[in-house]
């Protein structure tokens, strides 16, 4: 069992950066591959990032791709999404979630924790 905090959303103008982090306890952190997710409203939720257990492998949406960064820090079991150059497309509540098993997955149905989401607003 993982559960997961996700902070540092806010309310940012288009060009701005933002740090979130997901805060992870009750398992064994570094086993678990790690992804972001967004969803906006009315629409489905989508993939943005997914790290691998090790942290030597990313992935990224290609809408996010150069923009956005995600790594980890199995030291502190926290996984964390630099975004830079925020675009009003950017505004969506931000998922972290944990799968285990996976060197990481673009599949949102691959993971298995899911924590309660930040939100993130970005004004142009």
């Amino acid at each position: 069992q993982v559960q997961l905090v996700e902070s540092g959303g806010g309310l940012v103008q288009a060009g701005d950066s933002l740090r979130l982090s997901c805060a992870a306890s009750g398992s064994t952190f570094s086993s678990y591959a790690m992804g972001w997710f967004r969803q906006a409203p009315g629409k489905e939720r989508e993939f943005v990032a997914a790290i691998s257990w090790s942290g030597s492998r990313t992935y990224y949406a290609d809408s996010v791709k150069g923009r956005f960064t995600i790594s980890r820090d199995n030291a502190k079991n926290t996984v964390y999404l630099q975004m830079n150059r925020l675009k009003p497309a950017d505004t969506a509540v931000y998922y972290c979630a944990a799968a285990q098993g996976l060197e990481g997955s673009s599949n949102r149905y691959h993971y298995d924790y899911w924590g309660q989401g930040t939100q993130v607003t970005v004004s142009s």
